[in-house]
């Protein structure tokens, strides 16, 4: 799949229940997600990565690690039975100045082995229980606030890349008839 571009072909869910489009949905917004991550990484000047508007603010690649460990936990621990080898604090703790191709890859393979899970999930189970990070659930909540959580950090990214690029930013992808170069488009 081009990293630059959307996937060439929208997931399709693998029958016509509720569940396989819950679970086709979930793969394509990660994709997706990830494939907006993947622009701003390319737009922004290598110092930009570990920028923060205060020593207590997350950076683009402290966000990249954080949802790097929880999808780890959530979709592949969570819901594909691997086991939990999540280091939480380390996520925001490690100091290294990551490499962009190295980041880049750590968010592909991660969504690369979340997809394979969601992929292969049985959609039936979604009700069973579930316990991750101490929350008792089931797996389609697991599946939800994860894809949710992937999300909202996403959309941080997006904001970051637009604060240090102003307006030399543009959006990956802008609908038909809307000029990308006005405030908020």
């Amino acid at each position: 799949m081009p990293i630059e571009s959307a996937p060439d072909q929208k997931i399709q869910p693998t029958d016509d229940s509720a569940a396989a489009a819950f679970i086709a949905e979930s793969r394509q917004t990660l994709v997706s997600a990830q494939l907006k991550i993947v622009h701003c990484l390319n737009k922004l000047p290598d110092d930009d990565l570990y920028w923060r508007p205060f020593a207590s603010a997350n950076s683009v690649q402290d966000i990249i690690l954080h949802l790097c460990g929880n999808v780890r936990q959530w979709i592949m621990h969570g819901v594909g039975d691997m086991p939990d080898v999540r280091d939480r604090p380390l996520e925001f703790a490690d100091q290294r100045r990551w490499a962009r191709t190295d980041l880049m890859e750590q968010l592909r393979t991660t969504v690369d082995e979340a997809d394979a899970v969601l992929r292969d999930f049985d959609a039936r189970r979604l009700t069973e229980p579930r316990t991750v990070q101490g929350f008792d659930s089931n797996l389609l909540s697991v599946i939800y606030d994860c894809v949710s959580h992937f999300v909202g950090h996403t959309h941080q990214i997006v904001y970051i890349t637009r604060l240090r690029l102003g307006e030399d930013y543009r959006f990956a992808w802008v609908p038909e008839g809307i000029d990308d170069a006005r405030p908020g488009g």
